[in-house]
């Protein structure tokens, strides 16, 4: 086991978030309960997460010249994430995330629209770099919420120098063969699965249908991508690949405060225990315990855990799928 070099090409967003009882419908207005600020953005938050497991991450990305943007990027620096080859717009402002929190009896959900702003501005040649660079890297890390031919770009940089890619669809968009052709892990929720595998998925008592699972999974294989990873919320996450699909349960917490960073984690917690040595099946593992920590706290990347957090939580489930003790070790280096 080693402890993983990533890198991080994506998004920054400045989280405003508003939590209500419920959500307004058109033309309602609806008094909230609460209102708070936090960094956030697909991208970053995938970043951070890795960092506070241990990896050593860079970032590559775009802020505006802004109180958001610079608060956004100390909050990486101070992570110990390498901000150098994040770009400061001179025309568009910080990404912002507007969510909706609604504090239901059964759970909080939630509903989140992205303005991404100078997210956008980042281009092929900014990442130019990646031409020579990127093989000092055990996994690139992309997601869509910036524009798609940079990180098409970033991609085609990464597969040609035989790194692997982990493509996180969020938003969902049309995905083409040569970008798929590219990526290595491929890691939708249940919702994105749907739309870009065709296949609607339905949950019953025992779960989501696995025949709509798998039918939606080998759609996106037959595309290019290797494996799919599809996270399933309250019913856990799996991984479909030429030999199957496996599973993991969902780990349960006492209470669910914010479910918005939990997809975020869980990508970025699996991204590093397959580069730190893990097999699949144990990193599925590893990021079900992160992500279980990240919904029972507020705000994108304050909830997200720090490595013994998560040790802690592994421990205390009893999960005694492979030596924690010396996995973490290796990551606390």
């Amino acid at each position: 086991m080693k402890r993983p070099k990533i890198l991080v090409v994506g998004s920054f967003m400045m989280d405003l978030i508003a939590s209500a009882p419920r959500v307004p419908d058109l033309g309602e207005t609806v008094i909230g309960t609460s209102f708070r600020t936090a960094p956030g953005g697909k991208g970053a938050n995938q970043a951070l997460q890795c960092a506070r497991l241990g990896a050593e991450v860079t970032m590559a990305g775009c802020v505006g010249d802004d109180a958001f943007g610079r608060e956004m990027t100390s909050t990486l620096a101070a992570g110990g994430v390498d901000i150098s080859h994040v770009k400061v717009s001179g025309k568009s402002p910080s990404g912002v995330g507007c969510i909706q929190l609604e504090e239901r009896k059964d759970g909080v959900q939630n509903r989140i629209l992205v303005v991404p702003g100078a997210n956008y501005d980042l281009r092929e040649e900014d990442i130019a770099w990646m031409k020579d660079g990127i093989g000092a890297y055990d996994l690139l890390m992309l997601q869509l919420e910036m524009d798609i031919h940079t990180t098409k770009a970033a991609a085609r940089y990464a597969f040609e120098a035989g790194v692997p890619v982990m493509l996180n669809p969020a938003p969902a968009a049309p995905l083409d063969r040569e970008f798929l052709s590219c990526v290595t892990y491929l890691s939708p929720n249940e919702h994105e699965a749907s739309l870009l595998g065709g296949t609607l998925l339905t949950a019953g008592e025992d779960g989501i249908d696995q025949g709509q699972l798998l039918a939606a999974a080998e759609r996106l294989r037959s595309m290019g991508v290797d494996k799919v990873i599809v996270t399933l919320g309250s019913n856990g996450a799996v991984i479909c690949d030429g030999e199957g699909v496996r599973s993991t349960p969902c780990v349960r917490m006492p209470e669910v405060k914010d479910p918005t960073a939990a997809g975020d984690s869980f990508v970025a917690a699996f991204c590093v225990g397959i580069t730190a040595g893990l097999t699949e099946q144990e990193a599925l593992a590893f990021a079900s315990h992160t992500a279980a920590i990240t919904v029972s706290g507020m705000g994108a990347m304050p909830s997200l855990p720090y490595l013994g957090q998560v040790k802690e939580l592994i421990k205390e489930r009893h999960y005694c799928g492979f030596d924690v003790d010396g996995f973490c070790s290796v990551l606390e280096k």
